[in-house]
Formats: C-alpha cells, sequence, structure tokens
C-alpha cells in the first residue's frame, strides 16, 4: 500500500492521539504525574535535568521554528516568563529533533527568548515526555516536579495564567 501525504498525516495525527491518550491513562485519578526523568542540551552546550526543575514552576515547552502555531503563541510564552519569573516561575523551551539546529539558535537570537531553550537531537526527551510528537506541545510541572497539565496545541493563556499563580502561591 502505497502512502499518501494526507495518510501520512493521518497517521502521524493518529499516533499523537494514541500517545496523549497512553499519557493521560498513565496519570490516573491520583493527580499529577511525576516529570519523566530526562537531560535536556541547551544551546549554550550545558545542560538541566528534569530534577534540576524542582523548586519552581515550570513550563516545558515542545515547539519547532516550523511549526506556525508555535512561532504564533512564543510572543505569549516570552510574557508569560516575563511576567511570572521574579516569583519562581521558569520556562524550558524544547525543540525538536527535526528542527535544524541552526534554526532554532537562530530564532532564539533574533527573538531574544529570555529562558532556556534546548535542542532535543536524539528525540529522546520527546519520547521520554510521552511520545510527543505534535507540536506545541505544553506541560507545566509545580515545584515537586509533577506534572500537572498538558497541552496539544496553544494553551488558553488567561486560564494557564490562573493555575501558575495557584501554583506558585503553593508551599
Amino acid at each position: 500500500m502505497k502512502l499518501t501525504p494526507s495518510l501520512t498525516v493521518c497517521r502521524t495525527v493518529l499516533a499523537g492521539i494514541l500517545a496523549l491518550a497512553a499519557l493521560v491513562g498513565l496519570s490516573g485519578c491520583g493527580g499529577a504525574q511525576v516529570a519523566p526523568e530526562s537531560t535536556f542540551v541547551l544551546l549554550d552546550g550545558s545542560k538541566k535535568t528534569t530534577a534540576d526543575l524542582k523548586g519552581k514552576v515550570t513550563l516545558v515547552n515542545f515547539w519547532a521554528t516550523s511549526c506556525v502555531t508555535c512561532v504564533a503563541e512564543m510572543p505569549k510564552v516570552i510574557s508569560t516568563y516575563n511576567k511570572y519569573q521574579a516569583q519562581g516561575y521558569d520556562t524550558l523551551a524544547v525543540a525538536m529533533s527535526y528542527d535544524p539546529p541552526s534554526y532554532v539558535v537562530n530564532y532564539a537570537q533574533t527573538r531574544q527568548l529570555p529562558f532556556k531553550v534546548a535542542i532535543d537531537n536524539t528525540g529522546a526527551v520527546a519520547k521520554a515526555w510521552g511520545d510527543v510528537q505534535l507540536t506545541p506541545t505544553t506541560y507545566l510541572v509545580n515545584k515537586r516536579g509533577e506534572i500537572v497539565k498538558q497541552y496539544v496545541g496553544e494553551p488558553d493563556f488567561a486560564a494557564l495564567h490562573q493555575l501558575i499563580e495557584k501554583l506558585l502561591a503553593e508551599g
């Protein structure tokens, strides 16, 4: 059977939905799920791990320079970071493995992204975080390192801000 481009897209979307369903299923009724152990390689070559996220409320945003929605939401991601970062909030933008590193570096520099940007060059980070394939996919992680919310597509930023404020207020 020959795969047409539309069939390939449908299969990719279906795979993403199934992965999302599996992730939701894993979280169960017990509430927040612990963020997966990952090592993020930042643009400056340094590394950050999931353990480094603890103590702050962190937005982990999987994105790509070729993703129209990702590029459209980025100013809101930046303004959210700027609004809350002094209160213990952080953002980590994770570029997908298919995104050419030079494009990511150029984008981060020209847009003056104020937060850390990682390149998932092997795809291992996206795989660990529920086999992320659709961008943008964003996770909000609480101070204990637990995923409290996942967004596929652009979040409702007003609701996101309310949740961030609630999580920042927690001890």
